[in-house]
């Protein structure tokens, strides 16, 4: 394998019944950054059928170039269909980058992508960067529990690849007026060829919260002590709209379904407001919440890590504080007519 004859980063375009999923333009934003240092153009590929019309929102999201292809097979996502049609991509054209976003379908295509190019693959990254004289990707994910931070690098093989959780990146603001080329491709696929079939399509719908979409998170740790001192997070969410979650421990500790979790093996999340109460700030946590505009901490350990990331910080006893806390927000809501803006 000749290293340079590879040039090029490409983001995997994941789209769901005509809409790109967000991911994939937060990944575009993080590809744009990369493409730039390494002075090579952005590439995005857009599989499925009738998804063409998407490319401009693709170019207008950061990219240089769309490949298409559009096929009836590509209707809904196989592993068997799509992984053929971006080997055949990325054996055609040698990108040197490729991401993916880290959803049930990113990775599992990913990571078959990978076994099939020989190549390695880093799942679940929270930092991308590129070294210009190398031109290796250098990408960052926690490690040993979260304990550490490990950068992990792909020397031998192209292209180098990634996973990228939702939330993690952020989005370029779209700009209509941006050039870009749209590439279509064609390729021999068959349905009768294909081993899986798609009989049936079913949305999951449950009750639980979403902390994803979240404005306002009320997030809990085991520095709350026990279940029951955790449920007064119930009454603060309850009083100031918002969503409760927790860390890892509490979770494991079965105050909370694994749903509710946020950090690395849980949910990453981008509230406006994000509340750490008895949060200890341990990195695998810190990485799925970082990117919140406000984050308020409230830890009786002054030199807890989750201060470092915290816009304000609370010394002292939650379970003093949270009750106060709650006490005053009922009183701002009673005085707003029963509601609290978050404008």
């Amino acid at each position: 394998m000749n290293l340079d004859d590879y040039r090029g980063v490409w983001v995997f375009i994941e789209a769901t019944d005509g809409k790109i999923e967000g991911v994939s333009l937060e990944l575009l934003g993080a590809g744009r950054q990369l493409a730039d240092k390494l002075e090579v153009p952005l590439a995005g590929v857009l599989l499925g059928e009738k998804v063409k019309q998407l490319s401009s929102t693709v170019i207008a999201y950061g990219a240089d170039e769309v490949y298409v292809i559009d096929h009836p097979v590509l209707k809904h996502y196989r592993t068997e269909s799509f992984m053929k049609v971006v080997i055949m991509l990325a054996e055609k054209y040698k990108p040197e980058i490729f991401l993916y976003g880290a959803t049930p379908n990113g990775k599992d295509l990913a990571s078959a992508v990978a076994t099939d190019l020989n190549t390695g693959l880093t799942a679940d990254t929270t930092m991308l960067d590129a070294d210009v004289s190398s031109r290796l990707l250098e990408a960052s994910r926690p490690a040993f529990g979260g304990n550490i931070m490990a950068t992990i690098l792909c020397k031998k093989h192209r292209p180098q690849m990634a996973t990228v959780r939702p939330k993690v990146m952020k989005a370029l603001e779209p700009d209509t007026s941006r050039p870009g080329r749209i590439i279509e491709e064609s390729i021999d696929l068959s349905e009768e060829d294909m081993r899986t079939k798609v009989l049936k399509i079913v949305n999951d719908i449950t009750n639980t919260a979403n902390l994803a979409d979240a404005h306002v998170i009320v997030c809990g740790g085991k520095g709350l002590g026990d279940f029951q001192n955790f449920q007064m997070l119930y009454d603060l969410a309850e009083t100031i709209g918002a969503t409760v979650g927790g860390t890892r421990d509490v979770v494991e500790a079965g105050w909370l379904p694994h749903s509710l979790q946020i950090g690395q093996t849980g949910e990453t999340v981008t509230p406006k407001i994000y509340f750490a109460i008895g949060v200890s700030g341990a990195i695998q946590h810190v990485v799925g919440m970082k990117n919140s505009e406000f984050i308020i901490a409230i830890n009786k350990d002054p030199n807890a890590p989750i201060f470092d990331v915290a816009t304000y910080g609370i010394v002292g006893d939650a379970l003093e504080i949270v009750p106060k806390l709650t006490e005053q927000f009922k009183q701002i809501r009673n005085q707003k007519g029963g509601e609290i803006s978050y404008a």
